[in-house]
Formats: structure tokens, sequence, C-alpha cells
């Protein structure tokens, strides 16, 4: 028996693994290239061919379904707006020290972890502007003595 069809027959399964191992659509496209070319194999076509085969349907099924897809995972997004506080200020209400994992700050009604955007220690009570976010951590910078004087 050829040996191309095993190597194709593998690639599917291959593909088809890792395809249902993830979470979103990475290699179904090259499930139905190593389809389209084992039928390939099957028929007789040369190696050139049935690599052309791959190629070709591979990049046609992605060409096909990208835009559906592009739909489908648009439509699921759902805006958390947690980045709303950038560029707000807000009050430390636990020391921030980055050496020792210590912070917190008080913005929008909540109390949120923070570090320092330098790495300086901020005091609590002292007014921060949120310069940005990593996960459920605001990174801050202290504000201008004169600015506290608004809190």
């Amino acid at each position: 028996m050829n040996y191309m069809l095993w190597l194709w027959l593998g690639a599917m399964v291959v593909f088809g693994i890792v395809e249902a191992l993830t979470a979103g659509l990475v290699s179904i496209w090259f499930v139905a290239g190593s389809a389209a070319a084992l039928i390939g194999a099957f028929l007789g076509a040369g190696i050139g061919a049935q690599v052309a085969l791959f190629v070709a349907v591979s990049a046609l099924a992605l060409a096909v379904t990208r835009p559906l897809l592009r739909k489908v995972t648009d439509a699921k997004a759902v805006p958390t707006n947690a980045d709303r506080v950038l560029g707000d200020s807000g009050k430390v209400t636990e020391t921030i020290d980055n050496e020792n994992s210590t912070g917190a700050v008080y913005v929008d009604g909540k109390t949120w972890t923070a570090r320092s955007a330098d790495g300086g220690v901020i005091p609590a009570g002292a007014v921060v502007k949120i310069v940005r976010m990593e996960g459920v951590k605001l990174f801050v910078e202290k504000m201008e003595e004169k600015m506290e004087v608004m809190s």
C-alpha cells in the first residue's frame, strides 16, 4: 500500500486531535486539506499534486470559513468595562510596595490591588493616577501634591 495514504491519514488524525484539544478553530482547515490530499493519493496522484491539493484545499477552507468565524467570535465578545478606571485617580488605602507585594487603591467605588508603575513606595492616603491594568492589578503613579488637596 502507498505510504502517502498513511501519511495523509496520519496528518488528518493529528490535525483532528489538535483541533479537539484547543478551544478555537486552529487546525480544522488542515484536516480538510489532508482529506483532499488523501483522496488524491488514493486516486494515484503524484506527491506534488497531493501537496498542492493539501495547500489549496486548506487555504480555500480557511478563506471560506474565516469571515464566518470572525462574525461568530465577535458576537461573543462581552466588554467588561474593567478598564474604565484607566486614567482615573484613586486613593491609596494600603501602602503600595512592589518589593513586598502590598498595596491597594480605592477607585470608582471599589478597592483594587495596586502596584507602583515606577517601582517606588507610595504611602497610604496618597492620590494616584491609574496608568495601566494587568489582570486584576492596577499600576499607578503618584499624583502631584497640589492635586491631593482635591480629594
